[in-house]
């Protein structure tokens, strides 16, 4: 089979937007709420369970609907997200939804208020349902009354829903302007990082400075959406919910304990040397007294070995296929499907994510493949997303999906797996030199920056608490790197506004913990695989196949890890430590 680079199709969710389909679903959903408002009459603490078992079906049946619906929209908008059908769209599902929800809010809060014996007896007949209704009443300290809760929902389609829309329209947008080759170029985000990797350190340089130049001219701007974002975040989950900390709230929707977070981010500050020490190996390597920001993940050596998308496609799916082939399988399914946008196009939402819209359903898959081993890695790591949901898709709606700290762990396993392989295959040294210096690169991509990223997310919350201006977050963005890099990296002016470029801050406060949380997760299990070989597949799958049926800590008990040791974390550290030492001796 030969593998093409192409969009995606979404006609396993409707036909097209004028479909009519599409616009029976918004009226099916309708009926199918009218419905479901007359089990309020029921709701008393006698419910006998299977009637109540009856009512949770129910509500997965309509949730099933709306992920449809709801996913056309999204996935139809990150395709092309200057679209003015698919802006559209986006809002009136937004608005949709925000009332459906509003209708539907009863039964919840009805579940959260009912006393714990009761609650206890109906949770013994609930089967997969278990854990999803276990973790709602969770949120029992911090819901609100009905009609609050009703005005919130509101108030966030018209609120901060509408500004991260508004901040992905504007910046997918941007268009950058780079001379290559004596030729001047236009292209997207996407296009231009894809220069912060080559070899030509004024290609590195003047890369990043017109990514910052253009993301600084708008900075203000887009610093001010970010504080009314931590405004409305604050207002609703600490002043609102009482949630003891802003990042408390996302704690919370990850089933983590606050000293698993903390202890976590502590153990990160403490091994910033560890990428210090890295740092100054490859500035020794590039020829330079220090590394500047602008070479961080340059390549030590002068290859620049690029994969067609055919090429790189099978070396994914033989991979794996190796490791076990009902894997290789499932991410087959979604090439096989045509759930996987593989193109780089204007307009298109840059970066890459999967898209799990329900058991029933191939995932969906964003990349903006340009034929870099990173754009490989990428693929595996989207795929592992997509593998991991689907081996969870026996479980129901509520409970297929993992908990955000564990959705990295198939990813980034299955992009681990993937460099093995190149390194297994690549007899060129000096291509091998370059995979191991990335595999550190990738591991302070996804552990240390992300790690500093929330550190000042957490400062950020506080500072705009207490009236901070844009430049002022912009300062302590600089402190931040600072501390991060120590004396290892020099970093120029510019990259102060790096922070206003990141979108999960915008989209997702403090989801980028998860990123850290997951890499030396795989790390830790990694080393358990090398070590036991066959013997560590069940249990592995195992993982996966869990879902988010039990808790995080439920599911890593089981496979031996104690994520509130400190020494736990600082294992993965330890792994680093040891590939910098490696390449110290080279």
């Amino acid at each position: 089979m030969t593998y093409t680079q192409s969009p995606w199709s979404l006609t396993d969710l409707f036909p097209g937007l004028e479909s009519p389909e599409l616009e029976l679903s918004f009226k099916y959903i309708e009926a199918q709420v009218a419905e479901f408002e007359e089990f309020r009459a029921d709701l008393q603490p006698d419910l006998p369970a299977e009637k109540f078992l009856n009512i949770v079906r129910e509500s997965e049946k309509l949730m099933r609907a709306g992920y449809r619906l709801y996913g056309f929209a999204s996935l139809s908008f990150a395709a092309d997200t200057q679209n003015q059908a698919f802006q559209a769209l986006m809002g009136r599902v937004q608005q949709f939804f925000a009332e459906i929800q509003n209708r539907l809010l009863f039964f919840s809060l009805w579940w959260k208020d009912l006393d714990d014996a009761n609650a206890a007896r109906l949770m013994e007949t609930s089967g997969d349902y278990r854990y999803y209704l276990d973790e709602m009443r969770h949120y029992k300290p911090h819901t609100l009354t009905e009609p609050e809760e009703k005005i919130l929902n509101i108030k966030n389609v018209t609120g901060v829903e509408a500004l991260t829309n508004l901040y992905d329209s504007i910046t997918n947008r941007y268009v950058f302007k780079l001379e290559v080759n004596g030729e001047a170029r236009e292209m997207t985000r996407g296009e231009l990082m894809s220069y912060v990797r080559q070899a030509d350190p004024d290609l590195r340089a003047r890369a990043y400075q017109e990514l910052y130049r253009v993301y600084g001219e708008q900075g203000p701007i887009l610093g001010q959406m970010y504080q009314t974002i931590v405004r409305d975040w604050r207002n609703e989950n600490v002043n609102l919910r009482k949630h003891a900390t802003p990042l408390a709230a996302r704690n919370l929707a990850n089933d983590i304990p606050n000293d698993v977070v903390d202890t976590l981010l502590e153990v990160a500050r403490q091994n910033a040397p560890v990428f210090q020490r890295f740092f100054k190996i490859k500035a020794q390597l590039l020829g330079q007294d220090k590394l500047r920001r602008y070479d961080v993940y340059a390549p030590v050596s002068k290859s620049e070995k690029s994969y067609d998308f055919n090429t790189a496609a099978k070396m994914v799916l033989d991979s794996f296929n190796q490791f076990e082939p009902r894997v290789g399988q499932l991410a087959q399914r979604v090439f096989q499907d045509q759930h996987l946008d593989s193109e780089v196009r204007k307009g298109k939402r840059g970066g890459a994510f999967c898209s799990t819209l329900g058991p029933d359903l191939t995932p969906w898959v964003l990349v903006n493949y340009q034929g870099r081993a990173d754009d490989v890695a990428t693929l595996a790591h989207e795929l592992g997303h997509a593998i991991h949901s689907m081996l969870a898709e026996h479980h129901s709606l509520f409970t297929q999906h993992s908990s955000l700290p564990l959705a990295e762990t198939a990813s980034t396993f299955g992009e681990m797996m993937l460099v093995d392989r190149l390194l297994a295959q690549e007899s060129d040294p000096a291509v091998r030199r370059d995979m191991l210096f990335r595999q550190v690169d990738d591991a302070y991509a996804t552990i240390m920056r992300q790690s500093f990223f929330a550190l000042f997310e957490k400062q950020a919350h506080e500072m705009v608490q207490n009236n901070a201006s844009v430049d002022e977050l912009a300062a302590a963005y600089m402190e931040n790197l600072n501390t991060q890099f120590g004396d290892a990296v020099e970093i120029s002016d510019e990259f102060k506004w790096e922070w206003v470029s990141i979108p999960h801050i915008y989209h997702t406060p403090f989801y980028v913990y998860a990123y850290a949380f997951g890499q030396l997760l795989v790390l830790s299990l990694y080393q358990q695989f090398k070590a036991e070989g066959e013997s560590f597949k069940p249990r592995y799958l195992q993982i996966l196949a869990a879902g988010g049926s039990e808790s995080p800590e439920t599911i890593l008990t089981r496979a031996g890890i104690d994520m509130h040791s400190a020494a736990f974390w600082q294992g993965g550290f330890d792994v680093i430590s040891g590939l910098v030492e490696q390449l110290e001796k080279l």
